[in-house]
């Protein structure tokens, strides 16, 4: 059973939510808050699978809700899932560094939402690699991180190499036609690498790899 928090400031888009899921029988709503604050309160105390979180809402907003809940380790396997109306927006950006494992707009087809849902909830990112390449052109856009994030000295040369192929969008198949490894090797090396810079999935391993200076974006 997978325990989904709602988090929205609209009771209408929270009913429709709570309907669709309510109606799979491995999916479970076990709360719903109306602002960051409760959010962040509700998560400490249901402990969800998975939160899915607006981030447009008064008072704390979903960006800053998301960057506590990923912040407090007793909540370390708590997943958020953004929900967005805006796509590929600065929001969606800052969410991500803040910790969140994906995001969904809010108009997908339910379908989708049910399997983003599930994606989540097992430890994966909501980052398909044609979606990280979206990201990586909107990363290139903006400016430089004014100090690069530390970590590289704990990666050995080919995990530094497995990290920028993800950064650059590639697969685990592609990272292991690319090396010439199995893609079972390729998925061990991306994980080792996730764990020693503490990064909770794909998602926050490409932020990382470009805040930390590993690659240097091509320029537009």
């Amino acid at each position: 059973m997978i325990r989904v928090l709602l988090v929205d400031d609209q009771a209408l888009m929270r009913a429709g939510f709570r309907a669709l899921l309510d109606a799979e029988d491995d999916l479970e709503v076990v709360g719903e808050a109306t602002d960051g604050t409760s959010a962040v309160q509700l998560s400490r105390r249901l402990r969800p699978d998975v939160v899915l979180m607006d981030v447009q809402m008064p008072g704390l907003d979903g960006i800053e809700a998301t960057r506590r809940i990923a912040a407090d380790p007793d909540l370390a396997a708590v997943r958020v899932l953004i929900l967005t109306n805006y796509g590929l927006d600065s929001y969606v950006f800052a969410a991500l560094r803040a910790g969140a494992s994906g995001f969904l707009l809010k108009d997908a087809d339910p379908a989708d939402l049910l399997q983003a849902v599930a994606v989540v909830a097992r430890g994966d990112a909501l980052l398909a690699p044609a979606v990280t390449r979206t990201l990586i052109s909107e990363f290139v856009a903006g400016p430089p991180p004014a100090e690069p994030a530390a970590g590289r000295e704990v990666l050995t040369a080919r995990e530094q190499e497995i990290v920028e192929l993800v950064a650059r969008g590639l697969g685990n198949d592609e990272i292991a036609l690319r090396m010439v490894i199995s893609p079972l090797t390729a998925k061990t090396h991306v994980n080792r690498a996730m764990a020693k810079l503490h990064c909770r999935d794909r998602a926050q391993l490409v932020v990382w790899a470009y805040e930390s200076g590993l690659i240097t974006p091509r320029r537009r």
